[in-house]
């Protein structure tokens, strides 16, 4: 059973009646962006939550956002992810965060859960990937690398290792991204959307490839559908819920982007996930 995102509208109120205080629970959200975002795709998620009182950091991955690096020069997941861990790494030992990622930054929240499992109070996936390992067969990526092919030839490709090398950046062409990523969201978001995207480095993020030491197990997770999805599609979603069972899922009506097409609900069911007890284990229904 899923929890339907208007039961989470009215968290706000609730969390800020029972606090008391400008700072609720002193949480801490940390955002990690999809595939060609940036820390700039939460602007609206980051302003209702610091209004709120909430500490909130935009994390921009390697060769996104305001990060200098080029997609076609980082070859690896780890170097991609770098920023993540060195964010994370300099937490005082006794911070814990909750962590957020949009799509392909399921991967980077999954990688930091088997890496700094105690710095994480939960980590949140937002029509993400989900894959406890990475991608280690070809189930995981049917489940997890989207397939836009019915579209046709959506993707502007760079090949810095050679034009006979497999590509290394992708970019979705501006023309494809309203019909297949921002279907249901404002117009001026879309438009912003296809001014900063970048492209993204996609033979290191298909080469994320995880240990399990035991440690991811230990932070509790939750998983938020987006029904309306076209790039993460429904039945992979369900497909990746399926194989590593969070310990609740949310759903949203929603395209691929909610802090676009609905920031005030996804709002809602970040904070509302955020204040279940999730040191035990719950159903949600």
């Amino acid at each position: 059973m899923v929890v339907k995102a208007e039961k989470a509208v009215s968290m706000r109120e609730e969390i800020g009646d029972q606090s008391g205080t400008s700072t609720p629970l002193n949480q801490h959200f940390v955002l990690v962006h999809g595939m060609s975002g940036g820390g700039w795709c939460w602007y609206k998620i980051r302003c209702l939550m610091e209004s709120s009182g909430y500490k909130v950091s935009c994390i921009d991955l390697k060769s996104a956002g305001i990060d200098q690096s080029h997609a076609d020069s980082v070859l690896s997941f780890d170097d991609y992810n770098q920023p993540l861990m060195d964010f994370l790494s300099a937490l005082p030992e006794n911070e814990q965060v909750i962590l957020v990622g949009h799509s392909a930054g399921g991967l980077s929240v999954t990688q930091a859960c088997h890496k700094f499992a105690k710095k994480i109070h939960l980590a949140v996936y937002v029509a993400a990937t989900m894959l406890k390992l990475g991608y280690l067969t070809d189930e995981d990526l049917k489940d997890g690398v989207p397939d836009l092919s019915e579209y046709g030839d959506v993707y502007q490709l760079g090949f810095g290792l050679g034009q006979d090398k497999p590509p290394t950046s992708a970019l979705v062409k501006k023309e494809f991204l309203r019909k297949i990523v921002y279907p249901l969201s404002p117009h001026e978001d879309s438009t912003l959307a296809a001014m900063l995207l970048r492209p993204a480095p996609i033979l290191a993020l298909t080469s994320a490839r995880f240990r399990d030491e035991g440690e991811v197990e230990k932070v509790p997770r939750v998983y938020i559908r987006t029904r309306h999805d076209s790039v993460v599609k429904a039945e992979q979603q369900e497909a990746m819920i399926k194989r590593w069972s969070p310990l609740g899922v949310y759903e949203l009506d929603s395209d691929h982007s909610p802090f676009f097409s609905t920031p005030f609900l996804l709002f809602g069911l970040l904070l509302k996930a955020a204040a279940f007890d999730v040191g035990c284990n719950y159903t949600c229904h």
